[in-house]
Order: structure tokens, then C-alpha cells, then sequence
């Protein structure tokens, strides 16, 4: 006699990985760790409400036009000679006050050459003339816009 034998499907039963999926989810979630993402850490300086306003006269005014024209302190300098004129002229202003900024003020119209030029000029003078500069400073364009326009600047 002949038994036949049933045939018997191999299955993995699935409806237990739902739960399992679940489960997981839900202690992964409550053992890691929330850390609230921390910005960089930077002190910001305290207020001064008695700012120090830099006058005209206190700063030295460099100011490059296109061609390339080179005004300082509304005195033009022919630009051939601005390694000797420019850092002699500087060097005389800075006598009285070593800390006298130098406003390098470039035209939106001059080259980018130009006032790479001039600053590094400025920045050679401790070689060139013995007195290094301590502050060279190069305003936006809004800057420039809005505070020289104010105070009459060209």
C-alpha cells in the first residue's frame, strides 16, 4: 500500500515582525541619547556704550579710483611713486599716533590688482620704512555708502 505523503509548505510565519520592528524602534528610541545640537561656543563682546567714533582726522584715508588714481587724504599721489610717496606720507602721520588706522577705500569701478597693490604696500611698510602698521582696514561698500557719504567722503 501506498502512503502519500502531504506535501507541507515551507513558510516563515511573518506576522510576528511587525511587533519585533516595532519593539526595536521603540527601544532604540528610548536608550539613545538626545543631544541638542550645540552651535560653535564664541564669547561676544560686552556692550560699550562709550564707543570710541574714529574721527576723520584720526585715521588715514587711502582711496583708489580706476586708471589707477591714488588719493590719500584728498591729496592726490601719482601712482608710480607709491612705494616711496604713499609709506613716507604714512610714516609722517603715524609720528604722533603708531595706532592710527588706515582706511583703504577702493572705487567699485578700480581693479582688484590695484588695491592688492596698495596693501601690500601697506602691509611691507615695517620693511620699507621701519614702522609697522597696525591697522589697515577695508570697509564694504556699504560701509563706505552709508558712513563716508555721511561724513562728506568723496
Amino acid at each position: 500500500m501506498l502512503i502519500k505523503k502531504k506535501d507541507v509548505e515551507s513558510e516563515i510565519f511573518t506576522g510576528s515582525m511587525a511587533d519585533i520592528s516595532f519593539l526595536l524602534i521603540i527601544y532604540f528610541m528610548v536608550t539613545s541619547v538626545f543631544s541638542a545640537t550645540r552651535g560653535l561656543d564664541f564669547a561676544l563682546p560686552e556692550e560699550d556704550n562709550q564707543q570710541s567714533e574714529i574721527k576723520r582726522e584720526d585715521s588715514i584715508d587711502v582711496f583708489i579710483a580706476p586708471g589707477p588714481t591714488l588719493t590719500v587724504d584728498n591729496e592726490d599721489m601719482p601712482w608710480d611713486s607709491i612705494e616711496d610717496q604713499l609709506l613716507l606720507y604714512i610714516a609722517d602721520k603715524l609720528k604722533d599716533n603708531a595706532k592710527k588706522p588706515v582706511i583703504l577705500r577702493t572705487d567699485p569701478d578700480a581693479t582688484y590688482g590695484d588695491m592688492i597693490t596698495v596693501f601690500d604696500e601697506l602691509r611691507r611698510s615695517e620693511e620699507k620704512i621701519g614702522m609697522k602698521i597696525e591697522t589697515i582696514s577695508i570697509p564694504t561698500q556699504r560701509e563706505i555708502q552709508n558712513i563716508w557719504t555721511l561724513l562728506g567722503v568723496q
